[in-house]
């Protein structure tokens, strides 16, 4: 079975452009359920609804959660619905399974002096990798890309002159975002001031088409780049609870406040379902609700 797993997680990096994150969250998901099967001596051919459901039963037991336990779902689903199609399963028994149902979780964000504060106070630093850091915060956040889109952006990828980025997003779909034009001139200055003094630092050879790299001249990965922005935050005295993903929900929530459509956001953030992108209409509710009773003199009873 090790084998197939390895085999479907080259199958979530290469065909469906999953992140280093998920793959590897979904190999965990995989592996605890078939450790579940062997300690129950039941076999791969015998797992049922009674089996599943007695196998989130035991996590939901040992305090994992009802999110965790949908995701692991998802990931079993995934699984073997490619060993069916690969003739290594004779059907998917989890096909017709229902979810545990779980509280909305509505995405963090940013509002927008907070974002404007990181982005002036981050401009204001010297040291040698701070161009490269707003070149990063820029991209993140003025086109909304996700972690792994932003590693692997290539310069062919760049159409600076237009501003549009090319992105490749979940699936190996293709999509196109515009950029600002500060978000433009970030990018350049990191090209011409800094990126060609990272590329002769790599002691080995790189792939020399990305855009963002290491001090030490490597790709960038997920994990990195999370480091990144601790290290934004920590030199610029700034902490806003910096991460890829508050400043692609920031970008996101943004633009429903500023009135865009919600089919363009979709088409933005390379969602496959307007649901996904609904969410953030019930995140700038939340924060309309937030502010006034916050600040509305007669929101609280006295």
């Amino acid at each position: 079975m090790n084998k197939y797993i390895a085999d479907f997680s080259q199958y979530l990096k290469n065909i469906r452009n999953y992140s280093n994150q998920t793959v590897a969250s979904y190999e965990n998901d995989i592996e605890k359920f078939f450790s579940f099967i062997e300690k129950e001596d039941i076999k791969v051919e015998e797992v049922d609804k009674i089996v599943i459901r007695n196998f989130l039963t035991e996590e939901l037991n040992n305090g994992v959660s009802k999110r965790s336990c949908k995701r692991r779902l998802s990931a079993l689903k995934l699984f073997y619905k490619y060993l069916v199609n690969h003739d290594l399963a004779y059907s998917n028994p989890f096909v017709t399974i229902e979810s545990p149902k779980t509280d909305k979780k509505y995405p963090k964000f940013l509002y927008d002096d907070q974002v404007r504060e990181i982005l002036t106070e981050n401009k204001k630093r010297t040291d040698y990798l701070a161009i490269r850091d707003q070149a990063i915060l820029s991209t993140l956040y003025f086109s909304g890309i996700r972690a792994n889109e932003l590693c692997s952006l290539k310069m062919s990828d760049l159409s600076l002159n237009q501003r549009l980025i090319r992105v490749m997003g979940k699936g190996n779909k293709e999509r196109i975002v515009p950029i600002t034009p500060e978000c433009k001139n970030d990018i350049e200055n990191y090209l011409k001031n800094l990126r060609p003094d990272l590329l002769a630092k790599s002691l080995r050879a790189v792939d020399e088409r990305l855009v963002f790299l290491t001090k030490s001249g490597r790709p960038l990965n997920d994990r990195e780049l999370e480091y990144i922005l601790d290290s934004i935050e920590t030199k610029t005295g700034t902490f806003v609870g910096l991460h890829p993903h508050i400043l692609r929900h920031s970008f996101a929530t943004h633009l429903v406040n500023g009135g865009a459509d919600l089919r363009v956001i979709q088409e933005l953030l390379g969602h496959e379902s307007i649901n996904a992108t609904q969410v953030y209409t019930h995140v700038s509710e939340k924060a309309m609700k937030e502010a006034h009773s916050n600040f509305h003199p007669r929101a609280h009873k006295k």
